[in-house]
């Protein structure tokens, strides 16, 4: 029996319910109803507040990058470098390359030795040596940013004793990349640097906002550009800034303990299965063994596999909340 044509024909099935299931869910009337109300007190309001709010968030959106690249990078090559550069790792693209190809050459090499499929050995090759490392970088990424989201208000508050002090904004740019310890420093340090080699302090704070792409920074440097543009006392701005960051933070925290109940059942649910068949897969091997040999049970597992990915996506999505 020709396995090939079965997987086509699973993964076909499983691709076209998927896009029904995203045609069909559309998002929900009231908060579209609610998006669209604050949209117009956004763009008829006489209230300076809301002006400055509708101006962040067109900025904010104006950074949203596309599908398949990051802000500020111009291809696929260069967002994957700034991907790698976000974990503050130092990793080189080629270190990447030739791990996501010993990876999926080794499991490969490892899921043949066991069931001698070849098209099986392959697609799980590639599934983790694409997967299991774009994970890992993502897992740094979030890491690194989570660090640096923590320091950047007690940042932002070393700066604005610095301004009321009396010194220039550089001059406590570079204060706070001695200071602070972490990713904050870090990012300071290179935008001091770049100030150093002839960029204006706009474009280097815009290029580390494009490179870290997070809304903390992207509200910094839209606050510094506003209040250049508008005056007024940085000083006080920057402290209520700090103060506002400090506050989504606490926000942030709320919602993970709320959704916490959630996520445990979720990742409960969705490692049962694998425990199940590990443990009796190790008690008796012929029992489950034909998952690996027989083309019909092969099938059958990929399918389980990727309803329960379905799942666990929708699972995700239902405990993910934007602040």
């Amino acid at each position: 029996m020709n396995l090939f044509p079965i997987l086509l024909i699973a993964f076909g099935l499983s691709a076209s319910l998927a896009l029904i299931a995203f045609s069909l869910s559309g998002p929900s009337a009231a908060k579209e109803s609610a998006r669209r109300l604050q949209t117009l007190r956004y763009r008829h309001s006489e209230n300076t507040i809301d002006k400055v709010e509708a101006q962040l968030r067109k900025a904010v959106a104006a950074r949203k990058p596309k599908l398949h690249q990051i802000a500020g990078s111009s291809s696929r090559i260069e967002a994957l470098t700034l991907r790698l550069h976000r974990t503050g790792k130092g990793w080189k693209l080629s270190q990447y390359v030739y791990a996501s190809l010993g990876l999926m050459v080794g499991v490969a090499f490892v899921v043949f030795l066991m069931s001698g499929a070849l098209p099986l050995a392959l697609g799980v090759g590639m599934l983790v040596g694409a997967g299991l490392p774009h994970l890992a970088v993502g897992h740094f990424i979030k890491s690194r940013g989570t660090k640096f989201t923590v320091k950047f208000p007690d940042a932002i508050e070393l700066l604005v004793r610095g301004l009321r002090s009396g010194l220039p904004v550089t001059e406590t740019l570079g204060v706070v990349a001695q200071e602070v310890p972490g990713p904050v420093g870090e990012e300071f340090k290179l935008v001091i640097e770049r100030i150093k080699i002839g960029r204006s302090m706009e474009e280097a704070l815009q290029e580390t906002a494009d490179r870290l792409n997070t809304p903390e920074f992207s509200f910094f440097c839209i606050t510094l550009a506003i209040q250049r543009e508008t005056g007024g006392n940085l000083a006080e701005t920057l402290s209520n800034l700090a103060d506002v960051l400090r506050k989504r933070a606490q926000m942030k925290l709320k919602i993970r303990a709320m959704s916490s109940e959630s996520k445990a059942s979720a990742y409960i649910v969705g490692s049962l299965p694998f425990i199940v068949f590990t443990m009796i897969y190790w008690i008796n091997p012929d029992y489950i063994g034909g998952f690996f040999t027989e083309d019909r049970l092969i099938v059958a597992g990929l399918g389980g596999l990727t309803w329960m990915s379905i799942g666990a996506f929708i699972m995700a999505k239902m405990v993910s909340f934007e602040i």
